[in-house]
């Protein structure tokens, strides 16, 4: 519920690459139009900087996959990041249509698979991360040095960063760029709340926590009276997701983004990068002020090597 036309044009235009969260749109037909919305607020040199997060996952409802995909295609986006289950039955179609698949994993030993697969990239996700960081734990600091070692396409390191100097680690560890979530959703023009804005400002590192690690669909949460009453259920019921569907369901979350602001009523997805986040400036400041300090700290670096 943060991936909407206007931030991802936001980022596109600033820079980056903006992606829309496919499935937040509720149908194939809605996903078109927020599409067809993205690439109007696109400028002329910018259409290649928008793409689609397509994730594959056993939902509550039935979800017609192949119409999504479709829909995409039909779109011209050049850049897909899938998620979740491995894309195989929309590798070819994706290749057809000229566009690159970016798969998002938690374990280079996932990404190698993926690479077999024929993904394009890979978007190496740390325990750091906001959401689903999977159940192995692996930090950043380790996973994207793993990646460096062991994987034969570009990737970029995702969770917990939110600043040049972090960028320019990712770049030493070996990573291409990086993906952020949590720092995008204190942005000008992410569409959500103030209020959510705000809490993460003030948050620090010990301002998430995880959940659904019974149900071994470990998410890393804003630490609030729901998330805590969903780990008090999850003890005492463990693996039963049963007990906890109410608090956890993504409409809980919608609320809390678009109509209350209310940071306690639900389980929302952010992350202890929230630690670096100070303001909330445009997308395009985000993404320059980065830059610039990447390459100050690569810079400053350098001025310390003697071959």
């Amino acid at each position: 519920y943060v991936g909407y036309a206007p931030l991802a044009a936001a980022v596109a235009n600033a820079g980056g690459l903006g992606l829309v969260t496919a499935l937040t749109q509720p149908t194939p037909a809605e996903l078109k139009a927020e599409l067809e919305k993205a690439q109007a607020l696109l400028a002329p040199d910018c259409a290649g900087a928008l793409g689609v997060n397509l994730t594959i996952l056993p939902m509550f409802k039935e979800v017609n996959y192949d119409e999504y995909v479709r829909v995409i295609i039909d779109a011209g986006v050049k850049a897909i990041e899938t998620a979740g289950r491995p894309p195989g039955d929309y590798v070819q179609a994706f290749k057809d249509a000229g566009a690159s698949i970016i798969h998002k994993c938690v374990t280079t030993r996932h990404a190698k698979s993926a690479q077999k697969m024929g993904a394009d990239a890979i978007s190496l996700d740390g325990f750091e991360c906001a959401g689903h960081p999977g159940e192995e734990d692996i930090g950043n600091w380790i996973l994207q040095a793993q990646g460096a070692r062991d994987l034969s396409v570009p990737y970029v390191a995702s969770g917990g960063v939110g600043n040049g100097r972090q960028l320019a680690a990712a770049l030493a560890l070996g990573a291409a760029g990086g993906n952020m979530g949590t720092r995008f959703m204190a942005t000008a023009e992410a569409p959500i709340h103030a209020k959510i804005k705000q809490a993460l400002v003030d948050g620090g590192v010990g301002s998430t926590r995880l959940v659904m690690r019974s149900v071994r669909n470990t998410e890393r949460v804003y630490k609030n009276a729901t998330a805590d009453e969903v780990a008090a259920i999850e003890a005492e019921h463990p693996g039963d997701f049963s007990k906890i569907h109410h608090l956890v369901k993504g409409d809980n979350y919608r609320k809390s983004f678009h109509e209350t602001g209310d940071i306690e009523s639900s389980v929302w997805s952010c992350g202890p990068v929230m630690a670096l986040i100070d303001d909330v400036p445009t997308c395009r400041q985000l993404i320059e002020g980065m830059v610039s300090e990447a390459a100050d700290v690569l810079d400053g670096a350098q001025a310390m090597v003697d071959r």
